[in-house]
């Protein structure tokens, strides 16, 4: 009986220890480059999430990247759209918390679906809530977020011309956090160097034909709004798209400023910049061929019409992001949003 004793007290010493052990590896994991474990990896799975199909051109441009440099084995791209409601985003809620609950629901669920080794947000407007979420807390796949991305690229360009100015569009969330400004602020460019222009329903209308007359006349209104709260643009400005839909429309936009005789320095776009920290030495060309699959899954049904406006420009960039768009899944239990929504809300 005492060797019994012996031995189940042993073991339950060595149980103990392993679990303290797993522990206080999490613990120094979670301070380590995370990044670091993810390329020293063969197969990989990579996550995009958008409240929309914005980042698409995200993940089509790192789709055909990695097909040129064979960073893994195996690449698994998953397009997870965490928008919730066709009747209204993100930008409809009717407080912050319900924002954050959600995207962190939407998170959570891609987490346990599919594993993803890294997730990039392709959105401003949640890339400036994730912050807040228990996922940025408890979570230990590395999270990369488009808005820093967005703020290298406008503080490269501010620094060219010391007295340039740059228009920044976004969505109400992504203008009314204010996070760009104080991002920039901290680089040591004042705020009235910065014209933030909110564009309510743009994104809708993008999708619906990217190129289009009503979104034509969309993007000159906003334009026009900007400019006016610019008062008369001198020769050093600069246009940041921050959302990753308005990309897709670039021609309607330089037709607009050209229209009202406004001619930019450039056109700042940081949905491909983001990508670039993927495919930098030494973790370029470590294998002869990659094998990449692609899927889009999405809670809400894509219409037809806007799966043909995005999927005529995906063409253009990425096939294969093409056809996984057109071949989607819908699957209308993909995370919980309902419960985060009041009435009292």
């Amino acid at each position: 009986m005492l060797i019994k004793h012996t031995i189940q007290t042993l073991s339950l010493v060595v149980i103990l220890v392993l679990v303290f052990s797993s522990c206080a590896d999490r613990q120094t994991f979670a301070k380590e480059d995370r990044l670091a474990y993810f390329f020293s990896k063969k197969e990989v799975t990579i996550a995009v999430t958008d409240s929309g199909l914005g980042g698409l051109s995200i993940l089509g441009d790192a789709v055909e990247r990695m097909k040129k440099e064979n960073v893994f084995q195996n690449v698994h791209f998953v397009f997870f759209n965490a928008l919730f409601s066709n009747e209204g985003g993100y930008n409809s809620l009717k407080t912050r918390d319900q924002k954050i609950q959600i995207f962190n629901s939407a998170l959570e669920s891609l987490e346990e679906t599919y594993s993803p080794d890294l997730i990039l947000i392709g959105c401003n407007t949640l890339s400036v809530l994730y912050k807040d979420t228990p996922f940025s807390r408890n979570s230990a796949i590395p999270v990369i977020g488009i808005v820093s991305a967005g703020i290298d690229l406008i503080a490269e360009n501010l620094k060219t011309y010391p007295e340039a100015k740059v228009i920044l569009f976004g969505t109400q969330t992504t203008v009314s956090e204010g996070t760009y400004t104080q991002k920039l602020e901290e680089r040591g460019f004042l705020p009235e160097r910065v014209i933030l222009q909110a564009c309510p329903e743009l994104v809708s209308y993008i999708e619906k034909g990217y190129d289009s007359d009503e979104t034509e006349m969309l993007i000159l209104a906003y334009v026009d709004e900007a400019l006016q709260k610019l008062g008369p643009p001198g020769p050093e400005l600069y246009v940041s798209f921050n959302c990753t839909h308005y990309g897709y429309s670039l021609e309607l936009w330089k037709k607009a400023f050209e229209s009202l005789d406004v001619n930019p320095q450039a056109f700042l776009n940081p949905n491909f910049r983001m990508n670039d920290f993927l495919f930098q030495s030494p973790h370029t060309g470590r294998y002869k061929k990659t094998d990449i699959s692609v899927h889009v899954v999405s809670m809400v049904e894509i219409a037809n019409q806007r799966i043909r406006s995005i999927g005529i420009w995906l063409e253009g960039l990425s096939s294969q992001t093409a056809e996984a768009l057109r071949e989607y899944t819908h699957d209308p239990k993909l995370f919980e949003w309902k419960k985060f929504i009041s009435d009292e809300g």
